[in-house]
Order: structure tokens, then C-alpha cells, then sequence
């Protein structure tokens, strides 16, 4: 008779969960990882978050000489100025009518771009085509403005030449009726090939099987276009759309700056030069930080908004 002195086997719980890790474990766990995340923690922290306490000014009638602690608490009052203030809603006015054109115009531009470089066959001339249209986007506002101006400004390239053929255009960069279309161009030049890195990323990590799936039921590239690529992509065109309506009232403060002397006030104050020009040159600190304040709340609430809208309509949007 042979008796077995094996130890009994280990009853395995099914279904049990597993024993969750401690803070400290995780952190010891993860030390290396943390370590290297500390520096953007620590850049937005201090240039990001601990300037927000400033926003106290906006209720306070600030001098620089009493300090944020010695200027008097106004309450209100400069929120009720502010909307009181007439130049305050130009602004507002041109700022959305610039959102808008940009939303309308700019913003489908990187995804035909990408649509359009990433149905180009040869790779060589796709990285060529891509390290082209990025290039703009490195060069400054400064450097943009100039440029359109030597090429469609009162003594530009093309200006000169249709007047040499009988061809008047006038100073188009001079236009204040044109000013807002021609910062959306301006914009779209400068950063539609920019924009299109995260559009191809997307295309690229569409599963190829679908195209090919698509290409044997007769699909032609129309099809396959429409029916594969575009619902592949459209998390991501949701996810960024979302953000730029976060990012709705503002429109580009240099840009701007650079154009305001040319076409005037009326037709370039935007709300980031009225703070600019309210609160940096005339020192009306107070009412500037309020516009400001102002701004980003209304930002806040938009992409709060337009996340549950997303939700709504079963996508998945910047998160739950």
C-alpha cells in the first residue's frame, strides 16, 4: 500500500479579487515614473495654477503700489463696468465673428489636408509634401504678417503686378471689412499642415483589414473615404473640436497686435488685446482681470458643455 505524502494542493479561489496595492506601494512602485512626470507637474503648477490666486484683482480696485492685500475689495463692481463698457463688446463681437470664420474655414483644413497626403502613393513625396506644409507653423506671427503684407499689401508682389495690368485691389492687408477674413487665411497658411499630424496619426491606426474588407464589397475610394476613414477619425475630430470651442475666445493675441494699426480698433480689438490695452497700458488692472476671469469661465463651461453633448450623441469625448 502506498500512502502519498504530498501536501494538498492550494484551493484556488474562483472569482476572488485581486488584494489592491496601497498608496505607498504604489508609489514605491512607481518612484522612477514620477520622478521623470515632476517637471511638467511642477511647470504647470507654477505658471499655471498659482497664478490663478491673481484673479482676486478682479474684485478689488488694484494699484500696484497698495499690493494685491493693501488695494480695497469692490465686490462686483468691476464685472458690472466691464459690461457697461462699450469697446468691451466690439471686442466680444469680433472675437466670435473671427471663431467663427476660423471654425468654418481653418478647422476642416487639417483634415482634408490629411485626407489628402494620406491617399499619396509614394512615401518619399509624402514626407516631402508633410516637411513643406509644417515649416509655417515654426515661423513667428511677426514673421507671417510681413510676408503677407510684401505679397498682397499695398506695395506687395501681386499688388504691384495687377496694377502694372489695370488691376486695382487696393491695400488689401489695410482692409478693415477684410481684416477678419484675411487673419483666417492667415491662420490656415500658418498651421493647417500642423494640424494635420494628429489626423494622420488617427488615419494610420485605422485597422487596414476595413479598407480591404471595403475594396472587395465594391467600395470604390469614395466609399471606403466616407464609410472607413471618416468614422475612424471622428473620436479624435470630436476630441479637438471640443477644445477649441473651450479655446473659443481666443483668437491669437500677436496676430492681432501686429494688424491693429493698420485696419484700427473697430475691426481687430479682440478680447485679448482689450486686456492687453486696458490693463497693461492704461492700468486699469481691475476690469481687465475681470474680462479675463470672464473668459475663461465662459471657456470652462463650454467644454463642459459640449462633453456631455458628446456624450449624448455616444462618443466618447475629452472624458467621462
Amino acid at each position: 500500500m502506498v500512502v502519498s505524502t504530498a501536501a494538498p494542493a492550494a484551493e484556488v479561489q474562483v472569482g476572488a479579487r485581486p488584494q489592491r496595492r496601497t498608496l505607498r506601494d504604489r508609489l514605491k512602485r512607481d518612484w522612477t515614473l514620477l520622478l521623470l512626470c515632476l517637471p511638467g507637474v511642477l511647470y504647470f503648477v507654477v505658471f499655471f495654477y498659482v497664478p490663478l490666486l491673481g484673479n482676486v484683482i478682479a474684485f478689488k480696485d488694484y494699484a500696484p503700489f497698495l499690493g494685491i492685500e493693501g488695494s480695497p475689495w469692490v465686490g462686483l463692481e468691476n464685472f458690472v463696468m466691464l459690461l457697461e463698457e462699450p469697446e468691451f463688446w466690439t471686442a466680444v463681437g469680433n472675437t466670435l465673428q473671427i471663431t467663427a470664420l476660423q471654425l468654418l474655414l481653418y478647422f476642416p483644413a487639417p483634415i482634408a489636408l490629411a485626407l489628402l497626403l494620406n491617399s499619396l502613393v509614394g512615401n518619399r513625396v509624402k514626407r516631402l509634401v508633410q516637411t513643406v506644409v509644417y515649416l509655417p507653423h515654426f515661423l513667428s506671427w511677426v514673421v507671417v504678417v510681413a510676408m503677407f503684407q510684401q505679397v498682397i499689401g499695398g506695395a506687395g508682389t501681386i499688388t504691384t503686378f495687377l496694377a502694372a495690368h489695370d488691376v486695382t485691389i487696393g491695400n488689401l492687408m489695410a482692409d478693415p471689412g477684410l481684416f477678419k477674413l484675411m487673419a483666417t487665411a492667415q491662420v490656415i497658411w500658418k498651421d493647417t499642415g500642423w494640424g494635420t499630424i494628429i489626423f494622420l496619426a488617427a488615419i494610420t491606426a485605422i485597422d487596414v483589414s476595413q479598407y480591404e474588407a471595403a475594396a472587395i464589397d465594391g467600395a470604390d475610394w469614395k466609399r471606403r473615404l466616407w464609410h472607413v476613414t471618416l468614422p475612424g477619425i471622428r473620436p479624435v475630430i470630436i476630441m479637438l473640436l471640443i477644445l477649441r470651442l473651450g479655446d473659443i475666445l481666443s483668437v491669437g493675441f500677436e496676430q492681432m497686435v501686429l494688424q491693429r494699426d493698420a485696419v484700427g480698433a473697430e475691426a481687430s480689438e479682440v478680447i485679448d488685446t482689450y486686456i492687453y490695452y486696458h490693463g497693461v497700458i492704461n492700468g486699469d488692472w481691475g476690469m481687465s482681470t475681470a474680462a479675463g476671469l470672464m473668459k475663461g469661465l465662459i471657456g470652462a463651461a463650454l467644454i463642459y458643455a459640449a462633453n456631455k453633448l458628446a456624450h449624448r450623441f455616444g462618443e466618447q469625448g475629452i472624458y467621462r
